[in-house]
C-alpha cells in the first residue's frame, strides 16, 4: 500500500496492534512509511490481554471466554512525520512512551 500511495499521500503507516517494526523510512516519491506503529497498550501482554486465557485458547484450541485488557503500565506507540509545502513527508520518525519498550522521541 505505501508503494502504491507513494508520492500521492504524506504518510502510510500500519496499525495492526502488535509490535513497532523498524521500518520508518520516506519512499523514494516523498510519502512517509512504517508497516506497523505498535500497540498503544501494556507489552507484558498477548495484544494488550492478560496473557493466560489467549495463550491457553492457543495451545487448548478451546475458546474458554472473553480475554480481559492487560492492567500494566501501558506504551505509546506512533510515528512523528513532518511535511514540506507540498505535504510530502521530509521526516518520520518512531515515538515509544512509557511502559517496557526502550523509549524514543523525536528531537523537535
Amino acid at each position: 500500500m505505501g508503494h502504491y500511495c507513494d508520492g500521492r499521500a504524506s504518510l502510510v503507516v500500519g496499525s495492526h496492534q502488535h509490535i513497532p517494526t523498524a521500518d520508518a523510512q520516506i519512499l523514494p516519491g516523498g510519502t512517509a512509511y512504517q508497516t506497523d506503529a505498535g500497540a498503544c497498550a501494556d507489552y507484558d501482554s498477548v495484544i494488550g490481554m492478560e496473557k493466560f486465557a489467549p495463550v491457553q485458547r492457543f495451545v487448548t484450541k478451546m475458546n474458554q471466554g472473553r480475554f480481559s485488557p492487560a492492567l500494566g503500565p501501558a506504551t505509546l506507540c506512533g510515528v512523528f512525520v513532518e511535511t514540506n509545502a507540498r505535504g510530502l513527508a521530509t521526516r518520520i520518525e518512531p515515538v515509544r512512551v512509557g511502559g517496557r519498550l526502550k523509549g524514543t522521541v523525536p528531537v523537535l
